[in-house]
């Protein structure tokens, strides 16, 4: 299988990473502003699994010649993309009255934007051919392409929020109603897409919003469910919004 993550240099996206290498048929491609932290993590699959293949995509989500470069890039390697796991994120824990246009910019352009240019980028390596989508059920979800966005509980409608992440928040209620949109866009073209809602993940994001809090779930921890989740959830759910939380927040 074919597999994009992004925001893989560290956290759940270097978990996730890790744990699809493990099987040496998955291609995965990580996507990360840090070369570096890409070179660690190709080391510690190849470490687990001496036939890992990890492609490093390196550049940010939020330019547009980054996204163009990196389907050159995954072209060189393969002709189409099974998988894509949404998982860069990007916070600012500050006061709504302190927050500037650059802080909203920063964070949607990440958290939003980003997901919206590189969807549209990976549409045609993702779309499957109409000669191969039938009524038959097993041979639909055989044939799917999945696309997994990784929102937060924070943008969930009625959910506990927190002071200082409007920004934050608003931008991952945003990606759950795009997910929503897309399911239902993309159906016609053998592409299942579904958001997860994490709850508290021990991650370098997560300690910036609440230093003082200790979260429920290790970044690999999490990491195994939406690996699994991503090869297997969209047999089951298409257009869905899961929490994956034990805990509050």
């Amino acid at each position: 299988m074919n597999i994009l993550v992004t925001g893989a240099s560290s956290g759940i996206g270097f978990q996730v990473a890790l744990q699809l290498s493990k099987d040496s048929k998955n291609k995965v491609f990580a996507v990360s502003r840090s070369d570096e932290r890409l070179d660690t993590l190709k080391e510690e699959a190849v470490h687990q699994n001496s036939e890992a293949q990890i492609i490093p995509l390196v550049g940010n989500l939020s330019r547009g010649a980054d996204i163009e470069r990196w389907k050159e890039e995954i072209m060189e390697h393969c002709t189409h993309i099974d998988f894509l796991v949404n998982n860069a994120g990007s916070l600012i824990n500050k006061p709504f009255l302190l927050l500037e246009d650059v802080d909203w910019m920063d964070v949607y352009e990440t958290n939003v934007f980003g997901i919206v240019k590189l969807v549209r980028m990976l549409f045609p390596l993702m779309e499957r051919a109409p000669e191969k989508l039938t009524s038959n059920t097993s041979l639909n979800q055989s044939v799917r392409a999945h696309i997994v966005n990784i929102s937060s509980m924070g943008g969930v409608q009625g959910s506990v929020k927190f002071k200082g992440l409007s920004a934050y928040s608003s931008s991952k209620a945003a990606v759950i109603n795009l997910t929503e949109c897309l399911a239902e866009e993309f159906s016609a073209y053998g592409i299942a897409v579904n958001c997860l809602a994490l709850g508290s993940v021990q991650t370098e994001m997560f300690s910036t919003a609440f230093p003082d809090f200790k979260a429920a779930t290790t970044p690999a921890s999490m990491a195994a469910y939406v690996a699994d989740f991503t090869l297997n959830g969209f047999q089951y759910f298409n257009g869905k919004i899961v929490p994956v939380s034990s805990s509050t927040p």
